[in-house]
Parts: structure tokens; C-alpha cells; sequence
């Protein structure tokens, strides 16, 4: 088996920049220069045209081709051959919906947990490489046959994570509150929150906080904390809960 190779990104656009721009120096670092082909996944969005159009322009620019699997006759055995795969970023419950439709999520955890191919997910992309999707932040507008995801991390993450305004007189939940109704269940595992702008770095049983913002990390039953970038997140990989 080959080491775990993951870049997990919070948002594909920052405020002010275009497509993935804010991490295009960790998207060229993370796949290298062995990968010359780059599986793209774009079901967490309606038109997957567009969308792989979108992709295919932005890493030309990186020096990658783009394969978007909506367009494979035969999507599993695109899985089984890609050199690595993008997850784009959409509605979670969509993606994963298609993900189960199209019988890949086991094939992607074997080509990554296994071969050691790169996966790399943005937003809705990222929620679905972890234990499950209880934690994003969309709307359920179709029903995936369990919120169960690939599991290529032995935690949880909530993409986009924001902070409350202080001065705002909005009434609803915060984002916290929404996390801690999740740690109230049994058996939750722990929820990273990346920050737009923040990204997670696994290689191996190394994980790193990657990009310009901090990441809050939620634990069942403990006090949150707060996670400068470049921290060593290595111990979510062993001790998630």
C-alpha cells in the first residue's frame, strides 16, 4: 500500500480571485509533475458540462489535462485508471447521491487507501472524502442511500466554516451551534472547520493546515480549538474522536 495522499480544500473561490486561485501553488505541489492526467468529478453541480469545462480550463493552466468522468462510458473503469481525481465542490448530497449511483465510492477509497493516487476535494468534495456528510452545509435536495461518505479520513469536516458576526441580528443558529447539535449524538467523530481560505494536506500519517486562514477544530464533549496555518494536524489521522 502506498501513502495517503490527500489535498482537501474548503472553497474553490476566494473573494477576489477566480478558480482555485487561492491554492493553485499547493494544487501543482500536491499532484507533482508524474501526474499528466487528472480525473474530474463534477456531480455536486447540475450542469457537468460547464462545470468540467470550468476545471479542464483552470488546470491546463497548471499544466494538467482533465478527464471529467461524466463524460467516461464507463465510470468506474475511469476510476480504475486515473492517475489522480478532483472532487469538485457543489451540493454535497447530490454528489454523494451520484457517487452511490454510479458505484464509486468503493472504487475511489480502494484507488486512494490502497494504490496511493492523489484525491483532491473542494468544499462538497472535501465533505464527501470524510467519515460522512452530516456536516455540511447544504440542502438535502436529493437523498443519497446513506450519509455515510468514502471515509478517507477518520473524521469529519464542515467546509466554509464561518465564524459569528457579532453585530449581525440574524437569529438562526450559528454555524458552532449547528456542529455542537452534531456532537450531541453518540459517536460523532471529531469536526475539523476549515476556514475559506484553509486546506488540509495529508501525506502519509502527516496531516498539515495548509493556506491563509485558521481551522477550528470541534470534539465531542472537549473545548474547541484553534489551529494556525502550518499546524501539525497529524494526530486527526490516529485519534479522531
Amino acid at each position: 500500500m502506498l501513502p495517503l495522499r490527500l489535498l482537501l480544500v474548503s472553497n474553490s473561490t476566494l473573494h477576489g480571485g477566480g478558480y482555485l486561485q487561492h491554492c493553485q501553488q499547493q494544487i501543482q505541489d500536491f499532484f507533482g509533475k508524474n501526474v499528466k492526467r487528472i480525473l474530474f468529478v463534477p456531480y455536486a453541480l447540475h450542469d457537468r458540462d460547464a462545470y468540467s469545462k470550468t476545471a479542464r480550463d483552470k488546470f491546463k493552466t497548471l499544466g494538467y489535462e482533465v478527464d471529467s468522468v461524466h463524460e467516461t462510458p464507463d465510470p468506474v473503469d475511469a476510476v480504475r485508471k486515473a492517475e489522480g481525481i478532483f472532487i469538485g465542490g457543489g451540493n454535497t448530497f447530490r454528489l454523494l447521491k451520484s457517487l452511490y449511483d454510479y458505484k464509486l465510492v468503493t472504487e475511489i477509497r480502494k484507488r486512494v487507501l490502497e494504490d496511493g493516487i492523489p484525491y483532491m476535494g473542494s468544499s462538497a468534495g472535501t465533505n464527501v472524502s470524510t467519515i460522512s456528510i452530516n456536516t455540511t452545509n447544504d440542502m438535502p435536495i436529493v437523498y443519497p442511500p446513506t450519509f455515510a461518505a468514502i471515509g478517507l479520513v477518520p473524521f469529519n469536516i464542515n467546509p466554509h466554516y464561518l465564524d459569528a458576526d457579532p453585530n449581525s441580528k440574524h437569529m438562526g443558529e450559528t454555524r458552532e451551534q449547528r456542529i455542537v447539535q452534531y456532537h450531541e449524538e453518540p459517536d460523532t467523530p471529531c469536526v475539523l472547520g476549515l476556514r475559506e481560505g484553509s486546506m488540509l494536506l495529508v501525506e502519509g500519517s502527516k496531516a498539515t493546515l495548509l493556506g491563509s486562514t485558521k481551522a477550528r477544530l470541534f470534539q465531542r464533549g472537549k473545548h474547541t480549538t484553534e489551529y494556525e496555518p502550518d499546524s501539525d494536524l497529524s494526530f486527526l489521522l490516529t485519534d479522531a474522536q
